[in-house]
């Protein structure tokens, strides 16, 4: 599994489109650990790209705090599973505690 997490500033970015970059992490589903973690550079904002790119990029799941209703829409078409309304700002403790079962999404703090 690929997990990717929007950043900015090194902690998690309240808006997904707006992010400096991007967690993506290499997981072992079977082990429920972290093999690997770099940060990608996010290409230019542009309504519907990121999806497309993500999905190039071998992302399986996205974990966001905030993502309008038409990116949910495109990765939801690209088979990329979405978590929303996420606050932890650490990037690495939100994908293990998914990992572990312990992330629930909250609101989604994007309102288009």
């Amino acid at each position: 599994m690929r997990c990717a997490v929007p950043v900015t500033g090194g902690v998690l970015s309240p808006h997904f489109g707006h992010c400096e970059a991007f967690a993506i992490f290499d997981i072992d589903e079977a082990a429920n650990k972290i093999l690997k973690k770099e940060l990608i550079a996010s290409p230019a904002h542009q309504p519907g790209l990121l999806p497309a790119w993500l999905a190039e990029q071998g992302v399986t799941l996205v974990i966001a705090g905030g993502m309008g209703s038409r990116a949910q829409d495109i990765f939801q078409q690209n088979r990329i599973s979405t978590v929303t309304g996420i606050m932890e700002s650490d990037p690495e403790k939100v994908v293990q505690s998914y990992l572990d079962g312990e992330l629930s999404g909250g609101p989604n703090i994007c309102d288009h």
